[in-house]
């Protein structure tokens, strides 16, 4: 077995959700899912295919985002990993709403940050054994970092 490293490349403001699923209509539904979540959503969605042709499959609403689902996932080369490289939205908004895609096995990350996925090959197969997301704590928050934390949340809209 042989263990690598892939940096996945993506636009600086764009998020990025990498998981698993079993199923070619795997694109399709996150696609779905997706337009229904975020009104106005840009994205784009890549699914590399385990069997019969081993397609990249893709679609999204921006085609530079799609472009870069696919070139992510072709760097990836993992069977049956999905990658949804974000716009104008952030996983937040839509996590929930891949999760219950039935295909869906796992979600290996939703992130905004430098991220590179370890990949194991062995007998023309690869799968993928986890991310780097960003980089280690430097400490442990203060109570003016506690506060801040909570304001930036309420800015956001995520808590009143």
């Amino acid at each position: 077995m042989q263990l690598s490293i892939v940096e996945i490349a993506k636009p600086a403001d764009a998020n990025v959700i990498i998981g698993q699923s079993h199923f070619i209509k795997t694109v399709e539904d996150v696609y779905e899912v997706l337009v229904q979540a975020v009104p106005g959503i840009k994205f784009g969605v890549a699914f590399c295919e385990a069997s019969g042709p081993c397609l990249i499959r893709h679609t999204g609403t921006d085609l530079a985002l799609v472009e870069a689902a696919a070139e992510a996932a072709g760097a990836i080369g993992a069977g049956h990993v999905f990658v949804v490289i974000l716009g104008n939205a952030f996983p937040v908004n839509v996590l929930n709403q891949i999760k219950s895609v039935s295909e869906v096995c796992t979600i290996f990350c939703a992130t905004a940050n430098p991220l590179q996925v370890i990949v194991a090959e062995q007998g023309g197969g690869r799968g993928v054994v986890g991310v780097i997301d960003g980089s280690s704590p430097k400490g442990v928050e203060s109570a003016d970092d506690q506060a801040e934390r909570h304001a930036m949340l309420r800015r956001f809209g995520y808590k009143q």
